[in-house]
């Protein structure tokens, strides 16, 4: 009898993160029954949220993996079998596929992708991360040509995009990053204007020195002590788009935000977002990003760990900022 492996979440993350909180399992290979599909996972994604859905919090915006349930992921794989109309044998296809070599599926949020798109490719641009990047941008950055944007984790995988599209479209396009060999890559590989090391730089200084005339939009993607001092230097009308928040992921105590006295005085756009919400505009988000990737606008690396169990402890590279690109796992 065929196996494969699966991993569950057995303890929730109540402040640190590590193959502590998980189990492997060996699981019997199903056979589809009609209407269903079974899909061999090629590649699978990491992503900062799930340190969110690993906890025991319960008023979230999408439910918590429970304990003793495959870890939640997306990835990218290939059907193996098929008793679906719409899948057949050898489809490259994207899904909800969890931390696991096979998923049995009835394809429900399930999308097929072009056997010619590498899966690296298509997990660092057109999964969660570009369509993340595309959404918050402009459902609620409204960028405008000459404006200054400043986006935190920006050597990312949705902060990249993010000062990619907003260069591309004319701004002027600060990041965020945590080492100068991000700082490096964002300015001379990306394009982007400058870049802020949170670890290193004086931060109030060094935003005076890049964004003189202040800030327009701001994509917030970690938190820490820059969400103050970009906040204290935000344009009249400014929009600040809050899309995660790592620092505090896995505190006890997060950091309270800044005095809203300023949210009146420059009459501020302040708008936090999360892409379960927008699964439904898959099709247009892809739409809107996919010229700029024709056109040689959008770049991105991916961070590529080897095996299944890689998993377990790749996660804390987000919480050193040791990852660089697309965190992603290779089965």
């Amino acid at each position: 009898m065929s196996t494969y492996k699966a991993i569950n979440l057995v303890k929730h993350n109540e402040g640190a993160i590590g193959p502590e909180l998980f189990e492997v399992v060996e699981k019997t290979v199903p056979e589809p029954a009609d209407g269903e599909f079974l899909v061999r996972q090629t590649y699978m994604s990491l992503d900062p949220a799930m340190m969110g859905w690993m906890t025991s919090d319960t008023d979230s915006y999408i439910p918590r993996v429970e304990l003793g349930d495959v870890m939640r992921s997306s990835g990218i794989g290939e059907v193996i079998a098929s008793n679906h109309a719409d899948f057949a044998v050898g489809d490259q296809v994207m899904g909800m596929f969890g931390w696991q070599e096979m998923a049995l599926t009835d394809g429900a949020g399930v999308n097929k992708v072009d056997k010619n798109l590498p899966p690296e490719m298509a997990l660092s641009v057109f999964a969660l991360p570009g369509l993340t990047a595309t959404q918050g941008l402009y459902g609620y950055g409204h960028p405008k040509a000459g404006e200054t944007l400043v986006v935190s984790g920006a050597a990312g995988s949705v902060g990249s995009i993010v000062g990619q599209l907003a260069k591309a479209d004319g701004l002027r396009v600060i990041g965020v990053v945590g080492s100068d060999e991000k700082a490096d890559w964002i300015v001379n590989d990306l394009g982007f204007d400058g870049a802020v090391n949170y670890k290193t730089d004086e931060l109030g200084a060094k935003l005076d020195e890049l964004a003189p005339e202040g800030i327009d939009v701001y994509f917030e993607n970690t938190g820490g002590p820059i969400q103050n001092y970009v906040f204290e230097r935000m344009n009249a009308h400014g929009r600040i788009v809050v899309c995660g928040m790592i620092a505090d992921y896995t505190s006890a105590n997060p950091s309270p935000g800044p005095n809203w006295m300023r949210i009146i005085k420059k009459r501020l756009s302040i708008q936090g977002f999360t892409m379960p919400d927008y699964r439904h505009k898959t099709r247009e988000l892809h739409a809107k990003l996919t010229p700029y990737v024709q056109n040689g606008q959008i770049k991105y690396r991916a961070h590529v760990l080897e095996g299944l169990e890689s998993a377990m402890s790749g996660l804390g590279l987000f919480l050193t900022g040791e990852n660089k690109g697309k965190l992603m796992v290779k089965l």
